[in-house]
């Protein structure tokens, strides 16, 4: 087989150029379709801040109606306070999401405005894991995939719940498509 990009006659079967290390095989063919593995989105637990300050600010509004009657102007808006900053959490966690597909990852970004990005399973470098303490007293974790094609390109899933079962669902996906 000749690689497409230095000419090189490589071994026939293999994967990449020994010279230049191009991809050589080509692509699986269009009948073939990509079928969604799993989609991930944040813990809400990433986002226990806006929750636990929503009920603090909520509780303590709804105190100062049922104390001081006379302040019920401040005690409505810390009520409200509260109500927008428990929605708030819950819209954040609507943010970010991450799909493995059979051929690639994608993450898609944004509330409004949408940012997207996809990193084929044969571009995949390495597969990371790391828990802090108090995310693996949670089971959450986070999981970066590095590309081999930028070392900037990596996709990061954050506060994602199993990152280990995630992640080997990333590798294997990675070995088939590389089968």
């Amino acid at each position: 087989m000749r690689c497409s990009q230095c000419g090189f006659e490589a071994l026939q079967g293999a994967a990449f150029c020994s010279r230049c290390g191009a991809r050589l095989f080509a692509p699986r063919p269009a009948a073939v379709r990509e079928y969604a593995l799993l989609k991930v989105r944040p813990s809400l637990w990433r986002y226990a801040n806006f929750f636990v300050v929503g009920t603090l600010l909520a509780g303590l509004g709804f105190r100062t109606l049922y104390v001081q009657h006379n302040l019920w102007k401040v005690g409505f808006g810390l009520v409200g306070a509260g109500l927008v900053l428990i929605a708030g959490g819950a819209l954040a966690n609507r943010v970010a999401d991450w799909s493995v597909t059979s051929d690639r990852i994608i993450e898609r970004r944004g509330l409004l405005s949408t940012y997207r990005r996809e990193m084929e399973l044969a571009d995949i470098r390495s597969v990371e894991v790391s828990q802090r303490m108090f995310q693996r007293l949670l089971g959450l974790g986070d999981v970066t995939v590095a590309s081999a094609a930028s070392t900037d390109f990596v996709i990061r899933m954050g506060h994602i719940p199993d990152p280990a079962r995630i992640a080997e669902t990333v590798r294997q996906a990675r070995l088939k498509r590389l089968a």
